[in-house]
């Protein structure tokens, strides 16, 4: 998968409602950067299903 907002190879992908996006490590960590800025963010990892490739 691509990342989606670059032509590198995408290292997270996300899906929701069949919907499936995946970004590279520096478009993850700068999304992760602004996202963490709001107060929602915490508490949120419980709200998370997160399944990791090893």
């Amino acid at each position: 998968m691509q990342c989606h907002y670059c032509d590198r190879e995408a290292e997270v992908a996300v899906e929701k409602d069949a919907v499936k996006v995946g970004v590279c490590e520096e478009h993850f960590r700068e999304r992760m950067s602004e996202l963490a800025d709001g107060d929602w963010i915490e508490g949120v990892g419980e709200d998370l299903d997160i399944d990791r490739e090893s």
